[in-house]
């Protein structure tokens, strides 16, 4: 009895200096940053909440059911067979780049944007693992990069949509940080940014419907439906949000995480038609449907917001749900078929025009053997 109790005080402990001191789990919301909090209106009884009342939050049993069925379901063909293949990129090419404003693809959610004159990255989680350490997580899709991260020019502004491991990766912002001249983050996501060294004069955090003016760019932070945490004591201590990037010729959207609801044709209404826009499509599940949409509600989500065309995201990175690894892309192309939406599906790092109506694209994940 002696020697059980000992280990489990081990554990404990351990337990507890890996989540104090382990630099990955980021900062922790000061008291005096949630009095700022508290006048928006997302914030309540000291957490950031959505329009909605989700998610519900599951009880201790209900998170290890979860983990438990997560962990031991075996899903065929939810990995590739092999890693991604990317298509790569020049440096020089990509440091003197002076052409029309374009995407390139990083794999999951991550995007290099390039427009007018100006490099902007979203949500750039280059890590191989979406977990805080490397043992906790399954490897990423595509262990190559169209560019290595060191050799990425100087970045004018990083942009997050919320703090979960697969968006907001420590490493990753270490790599870039030097290079960054700015970050925009919804409301609280600068407190793990700092934490990593970066000085808060380069951190502009945001609520919903804030817009600021960035190099005669208009940056808007835009509603989503999900939720926030890097740690079991720390979840809706930030803010997560989607993103309005316009130009004075091109307007993009970016969904960030989310469920559906009534926030994309609101969204849809006060600032589109979109170019184009990159909509969260992988990682779902019946049991977590308010927080990822459903690949059929994301073709529904891109009709709302008024897009012109969609690029489906948030798949072919990691394993993170219990479907098959090409089911995202398959079913948003069937429903967006039939409501008449046009969907892009670009190779990582294959360059995406923006305004481009001409391009087609290869259904690319059908020639990878199973």
């Amino acid at each position: 009895m002696i020697t059980i109790l000992l280990i489990i005080g081990f554990l404990i402990v351990a337990y507890i200096a890996f989540n104090k001191f382990y630099p990955s789990f980021g900062g922790d919301v000061s008291e005096e940053a949630q009095l700022i909090y508290k006048q928006s209106k997302q914030f309540k009884d000291g957490k950031f909440q959505n329009t909605n009342p989700v998610p519900e939050k599951l009880s201790f049993s209900e998170n290890i059911k979860l983990a438990y069925t997560f962990f031991t379901t075996k899903v065929p063909n939810s990995r590739p067979a092999k890693n991604l293949k990317v298509d790569k990129l020049e440096a020089n090419e990509v440091a003197n780049y002076k052409g029309e404003t374009r995407l390139v693809w990083f794999g999951h959610s991550a995007f290099l944007l390039q427009i007018d004159g100006k490099n902007i990255l979203i949500d750039p989680m280059f890590g191989k693992v979406a977990a805080p350490h490397p043992l906790l997580g399954g490897d990423r899709f595509n262990s190559d990069f169209p560019l290595d991260i060191d050799k990425l020019p100087e970045i004018d502004a990083v942009v997050f949509s919320h703090d979960h491991y697969d968006h907001l990766d420590y490493e990753s912002v270490l790599k870039i940080k030097h290079k960054t001249n700015h970050f925009y983050t919804p409301l609280g996501v600068g407190t793990h940014l700092k934490a990593w060294g970066i000085d808060e004069t380069k951190i502009t955090e945001m609520d919903w419907w804030q817009e600021v003016n960035f190099k005669e760019l208009n940056l808007v932070c835009t509603p989503a439906q999900h939720f926030s945490g890097r740690k079991l004591s720390n979840g809706q201590s930030t803010l997560w949000s989607s993103w309005v990037i316009q130009s004075k010729k091109e307007n993009i959207y970016f969904s960030g995480d989310s469920g559906y609801a009534n926030h994309f044709k609101e969204i849809g209404n006060k600032y589109g038609p979109f170019d184009l826009a990159m909509m969260e499509c992988g990682q779902y599940n019946e049991m977590w449907s308010d927080i990822h949409m459903m690949p059929e509600e994301t073709a529904q989500a891109g009709i709302d917001v008024q897009a012109k065309k969609i690029i489906p995201i948030h798949w072919a990175g990691f394993k993170l749900a219990l479907h098959t690894w090409t089911d995202p892309v398959e079913r948003v192309q069937l429903k967006a078929k039939e409501l008449n939406l046009k969907v892009i599906t670009p190779k990582i790092g294959e360059p995406i025009i923006v305004k481009d109506s001409i391009s087609k694209y290869a259904n690319w994940w059908k020639n990878i053997e199973e």
